[in-house]
């Protein structure tokens, strides 16, 4: 997260008011805002000469700037930034938008499957914000129950995990050549034995302190399915959230224009299924608590496309971050709205992983 920025000390009253006219037009409207039109909006007396000198005073502290030749100015990413932490007062969720938050995002008994549950909640920021909504998931800890590795050809097996809710997971693995279906069924029996009614983290370490003599008790080929059956359902083992769900995209898209931005925010979605940055961003969100805003080029998977994140953390029972969700969209967001939208989400599906 950036550093807080902090012109206060720079910007008298008359500054900081034109300063906060500006940027509220551009939020509202999108459009730079001229001298004229702000000598007439503000509240003391000043003229469009005048109204010009503290512009050009704002542009020199980089806060502003001219998007053409004689036209108004619009607020920069750092001036933005300074707004948001300086002035923007976010205030709580209304009582329609909680119901609605609450009305979409529910959980109907233990077996209703947690990324229908999170799907939905991106959908439904998604549909309030009219950006992107993005839910980033690790494995929670839940409790294993059984596995199973079904060959589907050759050099693919459909590797199946259940977890004590009655939730059931499925991914595809590659296989060495060779593998027989008793070395499938070993591989199976091992971890059923050791990971059975233990979490995730728990079957890690308790088969991570066998490893001596794991090629003892197996054959390597089931030794290796072991190893990567662990490191699948743990995100690949390198580190990186094992789900990531984006609903809304077309949001961002709609009322662009440019070519290029579309190219940009093309990109941007390619990115995303890569999810180069997802971890880092999610491990961004572990350190401290609350809403984290993320605008323009403050984050490299953004910089690109001229978006702006809105993101909070939801924790399990324990208070363990194991997820995040917010909302992508571009940098004009109406941030004061968006921000106790996304706190209250990320509280609601933490309390429904608690009572689920």
């Amino acid at each position: 997260m950036p550093t807080n920025l902090n012109f206060s000390s720079e910007l008298d009253d008359r500054s900081q008011e034109i300063f906060r006219l500006i940027v509220e037009s551009y939020l509202q409207e999108g459009e730079p805002l001229g001298s004229r039109t702000l000598s007439k909006k503000l509240p003391m007396s000043l003229s469009p000469a005048s109204v010009r000198n503290v512009m050009s005073d704002l542009e020199a502290l980089g806060l502003i700037y001219s998007p053409h030749v004689s036209a108004g100015r619009l607020p920069t990413e750092q001036g933005l930034r300074f707004f948001v932490d300086a002035f923007m007062d976010t205030g709580e969720v209304n009582d329609t938008e909680r119901s609605l938050i609450e009305s979409q995002i529910k959980r109907d008994g233990q077996h209703q499957s947690m990324e229908k549950l999170l799907t939905d909640a991106s959908q439904m920021l998604s549909g309030i914000s009219r950006g992107a909504g993005l839910v980033m998931t690790t494995k929670r800890e839940g409790i294993l129950k059984h596995i199973e590795f079904i060959r589907l050809e050759e050099k693919k097996a459909l590797a199946v995990l259940v977890w004590e809710s009655g939730e059931v997971e499925n991914r595809v693995i590659d296989l060495p050549a060779g593998t027989t279906a008793a070395q499938l069924s070993e591989a199976a029996n091992y971890l059923n034995h050791h990971g059975r009614d233990r979490s995730l983290s728990e079957a890690r370490r308790a088969i991570g302190q066998r490893q001596e003599i794991l090629r003892s008790e197996v054959d390597a080929v089931s030794a290796d399915l072991i190893a990567r059956g662990l490191a699948m359902w743990s995100g690949n083992g390198d580190g990186q959230p094992a789900q990531l769900i984006v609903r809304g995209r077309s949001n961002l898209i709609e009322n662009v224009q440019d070519k290029e931005q579309i190219e940009r925010l093309k990109l941007l979605f390619d990115e995303l299924e890569r999810k180069d940055e997802i971890a880092r961003m999610l491990e961004l969100t572990e350190s401290g608590s609350g809403v984290k805003i993320f605008i323009g080029s403050e984050n490299r998977l953004f910089s690109l496309s001229g978006s702006s994140l809105v993101v909070a953390p939801y924790r399990d029972s324990n208070r363990h971050v194991v997820g995040a969700i917010g909302i992508i969209g571009p940098t004009r967001l109406n941030y004061a709205r968006i921000v106790p939208v996304v706190d209250y989400t990320a509280q609601l599906i933490g309390k429904l992983l608690e009572d689920g």
